[in-house]
């Protein structure tokens, strides 16, 4: 048995500490008529953040899982539920193809920046190119997160890096209810990527590196690949069972290999080819099938010039608009292919001699 190592938990917070936190989402005048009853509230939040009430309302595991009598989250084993029920459409030869396209920006016209991003408005194009291929597009705009009452993806707690059963698939760190992380997107996001045939990715660059929400669900898919499908068997999250069942030989299920993907990166100095590469390498680690070199773009929209005038850059970027219709046209090519057997996949069936 490996070691596990201990030191680094954070001391519980002081009741002082907790009141002020806890007290930041009513610093509105409005809620004071109401103090009384945000006290009372307080004191129920603090009591469950004491017994560590992570999750509150369960059930028996039952059939099919290795305890059958583990007390799994009723919010867990619905968002599987809903994952099992997408597999099984995406899974049936005679389902609509269904595109995946994900805004990666954090930026849109209802929130601080007071304008729409670019990036939105090349998800329209990817989705009108798609329409007219006649397949189903799905988007999911994280930009949500920025303008949204009360949304979140919270970060990944790197379980896989204990043992990789200790990571679950759907990810069963969240909700925690004693911590007050709650709001959890990611369980929908898991869900529609589940139901999707091909992904479609468009982001701009942030710093040489993906957009804040765009790294937080790409953190938060490491489930995906390799994850472990069934709490009960490490008894919700146990280091030392997690461990002796990897030591054991675990297979690193892929739960989402098998789609196609495209990508189109922009940015205005500096950073779309390192992005690019680097979101590329993620969707083939995740067993991904790329559409084609049309498919994954890098481009600068208005490059060194000011931000100020960007979309009219962009509007005189015909060139670029094309390409980018091009990526959904070769990803709608790569679906169409794909889901009737005559995509070539060299390395398909190949057992990896290092899984992981």
């Amino acid at each position: 048995m490996t070691e596990i190592r201990k030191g680094q938990a954070p001391a519980v917070l002081s009741r002082t500490v907790f009141h002020e936190r806890f007290m930041q989402s009513f610093m509105d005048p409005s809620f004071r008529t109401e103090d009384e009853a945000i006290s009372r509230v307080e004191a129920i939040a603090w009591d469950a953040y004491q017994a560590g009430r992570k999750s509150p309302v369960t059930r028996k595991a039952g059939p099919g899982f290795a305890d059958p009598n583990y007390d799994l989250s009723v919010e867990w084993l619905a968002t599987k539920n809903r994952i099992e029920k997408a597999h099984a459409t995406w899974n049936e030869p005679a389902s609509k193809s269904r595109v995946l396209l994900i805004c990666g920006s954090a930026r849109n016209d209802g929130s601080c920046p007071g304008e729409m991003s670019k990036t939105f408005r090349m998800v329209q194009w990817t989705q009108e190119t798609l329409a007219q291929a006649q397949l189903e597009t799905d988007v999911l705009d994280l930009s949500l997160l920025t303008s949204s009452y009360h949304l979140n993806i919270h970060p990944c707690k790197g379980c896989v890096s204990t043992a990789m059963p200790l990571c679950h698939w759907p990810c069963s760190c969240y909700p925690n209810h004693s911590l007050g992380q709650t709001s959890d997107w990611m369980a929908e996001i898991y869900e529609r990527w589940t139901a999707a045939h091909a992904v479609i990715i468009v982001t701009p660059v942030y710093w040489y590196q993906s957009p804040s929400p765009l790294k937080l669900m790409i953190d938060r898919l490491v489930c995906a690949d390799g994850g472990n499908p069934d709490p009960s068997s490490t008894h919700g999250k146990k280091p030392a069972e997690a461990k002796v069942l990897e030591m054991e030989g675990w297979d690193y299920p892929k739960h989402m290999a098998g789609r196609a993907y495209g990508l189109v990166v922009h940015g205005d100095v500096a950073g779309i080819e390192g992005s690019r590469r680097s979101l590329s390498d993620w969707l083939d680690w995740m067993g991904l099938i790329d559409a084609g070199n049309q498919a994954r773009l890098d481009r600068f929209v208005g490059y060194y010039e000011p931000y100020a005038t960007s979309h009219e850059a962009l509007d005189s970027d015909k060139a670029m608009q094309a390409e980018v219709r091009n990526v959904a046209s070769a990803v709608a090519n790569a679906v169409k292919a794909l889901r009737a057997g005559k995509l070539s996949q060299p390395d398909y069936g190949l057992r990896q001699p290092r899984p992981k």
